[in-house]
This record gives structure tokens, C-alpha cells and sequence, in this order.
């Protein structure tokens, strides 16, 4: 019987066990730029099969709250060096979840204070995080402008770009391309996000598109083997939604499936809520089953709320990974915890935003 401990091959990255740690935005990365800090908090964390990083903007533009860290100029690079430089001292490995925010932005996070760019001039009813003399709050997002057909190639390109820096520059062992929790390419995906009337709006082939065009320019440059996908079929948030997402989410992974790609990332329900929505019922089984009848062969990482029990018994009826998000905040250490069954530390949520060590890299391991 499969158990969570076991090594697994995902595409080309070898994982000694199929406990994932999920991305978790800190915002602790004053100017975009990876700091030491970070470097000691992933390392902490490296006995993960994989570790995936918190989501990372591919561009200026890109950016949707304050101290994320982005992957576009010299000294990102270069701080993302020493980030996986450290996890691979301490044999781990890790790839970078690449992300533009779309609509979920704010002008003071924007270049020149321009709106934010969306599939449609829709706002979104969710709120994003300044930092403003050193004091975090949320506040509402800007009214987007509707992205220009022609300048949608900028945006495939930056990924693109992004993909290839981060592995042969930063040393990232793989990328992941975040297509889900309400941000740009959810938005071009999404009914509720997406009222184009062009070749990127409309039918769901059309609203796919700009999805399918990253993850090929992505796999074009670094390899389906180092290239995995986070989607989420019916969270709700950042006042996303979709009016039919079974159809879409598996005519989009029977379009995958040719790519090669080292994984799938499958949010269940809503995005740390309830694993299922009563308005919004979705078939995974169905999904996995569309993606492997087309030939995927990407292993099939699972997430939301997952605890040890829920994990084994996911890996028992097919999935292949399991990401855990809070649980690894509080605990570097958590695969020897959940493989010892030894207690967890709670994590102190007034500490998962912004700041500095406290919260951060000071949770205890186990002696």
C-alpha cells in the first residue's frame, strides 16, 4: 500500500516523500527582493518532498500586495539564489510558483500608479495588503482596465521569461504556473471574471486560451518534466466564479495532457475553507479521470486542509501528492512530526503577514 513517506517521480523532479509544502505569501520581501530571511525559512522546511515557494510576480505589473517577492529584475534573481542554494544544501528541492495578480491589485502597487490589468474592466470585491510606514492593512482593490488583445503576448512572454531565469539563473529545480485562486489567468478563465467579446473571451476554448499559451511557452523553455500547474475549480476567492466548471476544468487538463507536465496542483472547495461547496459541487475524481484518458502523466497533488489521516487516505484511493499549507507555517519539521505522530506547534496567525523573524523562522523543531 502507498504510504505518504514514499518517494514518488514527478516528471523529472525524484521527491523523497509525497508531502508537499503549498505556497504561502509572508510578505516579507520589502521591494520585491528575497531577503537571507527567507533563505533560512525555506531551508527550515526542506525534509519536504517539495517545497513550493509563495507566489512570485513575473512582472511590475504583476504585483498585487505589498513585499511579495517577484522574479523580473537583477537582485530578485540573485536573492532567489540564495534561497535555493540553501535548500539544496540541505537536500531539498523547490520550484517557484510564478503569478500576475490581474485585477487584484491596488495603483500604489503599480507602476506609475496605473490600473490594474484584468480580462474585463470588472472590480473584484476582495481586498489586498499595503504596508504603509511599516503598519500592514488590508484594503479594497483598484478598478481594473481590460487588457488590449495585443498586449497579451507581453504578458505570455513574461512568463516565459520568468520560467527561464528562474531555473537557469535562480537555481529553481522546476516552476509552478499559479492558474488558480481568483488571479489573472482564474480571471481569463472564469465567467464571472472574463466578458470578452475577442479570441480570449466567450467560449471556454477561447477563455482557456491565454492558460493553454503560458503553460506551452513555460514547458517550451524549461521542460513538461519541470513545469506543474495550480488550478482551482470552484473557490471562491477573489470573487471568482464560473457558471459551468466541470466542462471547462477537464476540457483544460485533456489539453495538458500532451505537455508532459511534472504535476498537477488541484485546490478542492474554497481556498483554506470547506473542502466542499454546496453551491458549487465539482467531480475530481471525474477530472483526474478526463486528465489521465488524455494521456497526462503528471502526478496529482491534492490540497485544502489536508491533515495526516485525510492525506494517507487520499493517497490510498489515487493522488500522488499532498500539499499542506498552515501546517508547515508552525512546523519545519513537519513530515518527522506526521511520520512520529508527534504534536504540532499552532501557528500564531497575527505573524502570517508582513514582519520579521518572530512567527516566522522561530518555530521549534523537534529537539
Amino acid at each position: 500500500m502507498r504510504s505518504l513517506f514514499d518517494p514518488v517521480q514527478a516528471g523529472d523532479l525524484n521527491l523523497p516523500n509525497r508531502v508537499v509544502m503549498a505556497p504561502l505569501t509572508r510578505n516579507r520581501a520589502p521591494n520585491a527582493v528575497p531577503t537571507p530571511l527567507m533563505a533560512e525559512y525555506y531551508a527550515q522546511r526542506a525534509s519536504a518532498g517539495l517545497l513550493i515557494t509563495e507566489a512570485t510576480a513575473i512582472s511590475a505589473q504583476g504585483q498585487g500586495y505589498a513585499d511579495v517577492p517577484g522574479l523580473y529584475a537583477t537582485d530578485q534573481l540573485d536573492g532567489w539564489k540564495r534561497v535555493t542554494e540553501a535548500v539544496h544544501e540541505e537536500q531539498g528541492r523547490i520550484v517557484v510558483q510564478l503569478w500576475h495578480v490581474g485585477r487584484v491589485s491596488h495603483i500604489e502597487l503599480q507602476p506609475d500608479r496605473q490600473k490594474p490589468v484584468a480580462p474585463s474592466a470588472i472590480t473584484a470585491k476582495t481586498k489586498t495588503y499595503l504596508i504603509k510606514d511599516g503598519v500592514g492593512s488590508f484594503v479594497a482593490t483598484s478598478e481594473p482596465r481590460a487588457l488590449d488583445a495585443e498586449e497579451i503576448p507581453g504578458i505570455v512572454h513574461d512568463y516565459r521569461h520568468a520560467a527561464r531565469h528562474a531555473v537557469s539563473t535562480a537555481g529553481f529545480d522546476g516552476i509552478e504556473v499559479h492558474g488558480a485562486n481568483g488571479y489573472l489567468l482564474d480571471q481569463f478563465l472564469k465567467t464571472g471574471a472574463n466578458k470578452r467579446t475577442d479570441d480570449y473571451g466567450g467560449s471556454m476554448e477561447n477563455r482557456a486560451r491565454l492558460l493553454l499559451e503560458v503553460m506551452r511557452a513555460v514547458v517550451g523553455e524549461v521542460g513538461g518534466g519541470r513545469t506543474g500547474l495550480r488550478i482551482s475549480p470552484v473557490t471562491p476567492a477573489n470573487d471568482i466564479h464560473d457558471d459551468n466548471p466541470q466542462p471547462l476544468f477537464e476540457y483544460v487538463v485533456r489539453q495538458l495532457a500532451p505537455l508532459g507536465l511534472a504535476y498537477l496542483h488541484i485546490i478542492e472547495g474554497a481556498t483554506g475553507g470547506p473542502r466542499e461547496i454546496a453551491d458549487r459541487p465539482f467531480d475530481y475524481t471525474a477530472l483526474r479521470k478526463a486528465y489521465r484518458a488524455a494521456g497526462g502523466t503528471g502526478a496529482w497533488m491534492v490540497n485544502n486542509n489536508y491533515d495526516k489521516a485525510l492525506a494517507e487516505e487520499a493517497i490510498a484511493h489515487g493522488a500522488d501528492l499532498v500539499a499542506f499549507g498552515k501546517l508547515f507555517i508552525a512546523n519545519p519539521d513537519l513530515v518527522e512530526r506526521m511520520r512520529t505522530n508527534a504534536p504540532l506547534n499552532a501557528p500564531d496567525k497575527s505573524t502570517f503577514y508582513g514582519g520579521g523573524a518572530q512567527g516566522y523562522t522561530d518555530y521549534p523543531a523537534l529537539a
